[in-house]
């Protein structure tokens, strides 16, 4: 703690002021203040050794202040105690100033440089965040140390995967949400549940602004962002790739050596990839061109099909008003259930999807995407629903999926309209209990088996044998009411009408 001689009391001391520049006259530390230039020290009759208090410059929210005959005023605060409190301008960065930042983490290259690009551009503390959405236990060795390495306060690591299965996972598989027929929302769910733990370390640390290290050109800024404002749109947002001078990989490295940041040394991938329990996604390299088949080594989390077992195995997934709750019937919490799929679909070859999508911000993307248990989850529980639910529930149902998907890629899944499909959804399937078994072999999941005490299929009905029930004969009467418009159209192109 910077220690300054007390000024005599009780008059105020008057001090030659030198028109030090504003930027070099002072400097701020939390709330102990002490000037940079050591002449200053003697200037104001302080020695750092000397006082226990503090000292008082009188001084304006945009500049300090001083009398017309070019002194500053030191004021001794109190007479007994000795004790004054130095206030000054807090010092900004080149583009402003945050008290303090709380950066979305992941000790990559990329973030690792954001972390003094933000103490240089907005003169803030910068208090990382990682969320552990089952990426991986190795992506979190050592992250503390790169973090305050690079020049953070403080890393704050947040296990969220039982949250991200059960509170996001889960409602996208009861609403059926694809998106553009093949993917299943992967990176898009994640999103939301990171910058919900985000916004809440901001409240916990008192931060007044979130960072994050997306593109300009992806959609994650729009999901992170989209969710900050609707939780608390207070805070504040730095996207440092729509701001910064840093157009690639040397101009990060070559910043990173200027400020002393260790730089990663792992080996970058060709591809760019995002991986969570869910899924993992591939961009990049040989797959921007859409014309070229994905390399086999590519993949990292799904055999190649051909290299399958030659074997077939059987899993059932048992459901409880629409929530999956065991595997081969041992129960497991959500996390748990969806890793095990994902070892089970993974051996198989099952959930690989190459798809060319249109990106929220206009352009088209091709990505590859590998999503085992999710894409088991998904077979199974629309073959459970097919027992259910009526043709006009499942239409109606089907319908909404598009609008559900699209809210969850577009970011909004904080909007009012998903949370009122959520409870459409909730309802229609309570009753979506029972019994799925599926059939893996060489990438493909077919149902075996299904079964739910409230299956809308009865045998007794649906048999060609006679039955009480449905009487066939009644048949006639509800095709010639059903068909009248068609033939009353095709009487009136035949002119049987007169008049």
């Amino acid at each position: 703690m910077a220690q300054f001689q007390a000024l005599s009391p009780p008059s105020s001391t008057k001090v030659p002021f030198h028109a030090v520049r504003r930027s070099e006259a002072l400097s701020h530390h939390d709330s102990i203040c002490c000037l940079r230039k050591p002449s200053l020290h003697k200037e104001v009759g302080s020695r750092l050794s000397g006082f226990h208090g503090n000292v008082i410059i009188h001084s304006s929210p945009q500049k300090v202040r001083h009398s017309h005959n070019g002194v500053i005023q030191g004021v001794l605060a109190s007479e007994k105690s000795n004790e004054a409190v130095l206030t000054h301008e807090v010092k900004k960065g080149l583009r402003g100033k945050y008290r303090k930042v709380v950066l979305a983490y992941s000790g990559g290259l990329d973030t690792s440089v954001i972390v003094p690009w933000l103490k240089e551009n907005y003169g803030c503390e910068v208090v990382c965040f990682t969320a552990d959405v089952g990426q991986g236990s190795k992506e979190t060795d050592g992250l503390e140390a790169k973090a305050k390495a690079s020049g953070a306060s403080q890393l704050v690591i947040k296990d969220l995967k039982e949250e991200f299965v059960r509170d996001y996972i889960f409602p996208c598989l009861r609403a059926g949400a694809i998106y553009e027929r093949k993917y299943l929302l992967g990176t898009s769910m994640a999103r939301p549940v990171i910058a919900k733990a985000m916004v809440d370390v901001a409240k916990e640390v008192g931060a007044d602004a979130v960072a994050h290290g997306c593109t300009g050109k992806g959609n994650d800024q729009v999901r992170f962002e989209l969710t900050f404002y609707a939780l608390n749109p207070e805070l504040h947002v730095v996207a440092p790739w729509r701001e910064w001078d840093i157009k690639g990989r040397e101009d990060a490295i070559e910043y990173a050596t200027k400020h002393n940041v260790p730089v990663p040394v792992t080996k970058k991938s060709i591809y760019s990839r995002d991986r969570n329990l869910w899924h993992l996604s591939h961009e990049g390299d040989i797959l921007e061109d859409p014309a070229n088949e994905p390399s086999k080594d590519m993949y990292m989390i799904t055999v190649d099909p051909e290299d399958a077992p030659n074997q077939p195995e059987y899993v059932e997934i048992g459901f409880v008003s629409g929530t999956p709750v065991s595997v081969n019937g041992k129960d497991l919490s959500p996390a748990n259930l969806l890793s095990t799929l994902n070892d089970i679909g993974g051996r198989h070859g099952v959930g690989r999807e190459d798809m060319v999508e249109n990106r929220l911000v206009g352009m088209k993307s091709r990505g590859v995407y590998e999503t085992p248990g999710g894409t088991l989850l998904f077979t199974a529980f629309r073959e459970l629903e097919s027992l259910t639910l009526d043709r006009m529930t499942m239409q109606a149902k089907d319908a909404n999926a598009l609008t559900y998907a699209e809210l969850v890629y577009a970011g909004l899944w904080f909007d009012p309209l998903r949370k009122a499909l959520d409870s459409f959804n909730e309802e229609l399937t309570k009753t979506a209990t029972g019994l799925v078994t599926l059939k893996l072999y060489k990438g493909k999941a077919t149902v075996a088996s299904r079964k739910s005490p409230n299956s809308l299929y009865r045998q007794e009905i649906s048999t060609f044998e006679s039955g009480e029930i449905y009487n066939q004969a009644d048949a006639a009467g509800f095709i010639r009411l059903y068909g009248l418009p068609t033939r009353v159209r095709a009487m009136l192109d035949k002119g049987m009408f007169q008049g």
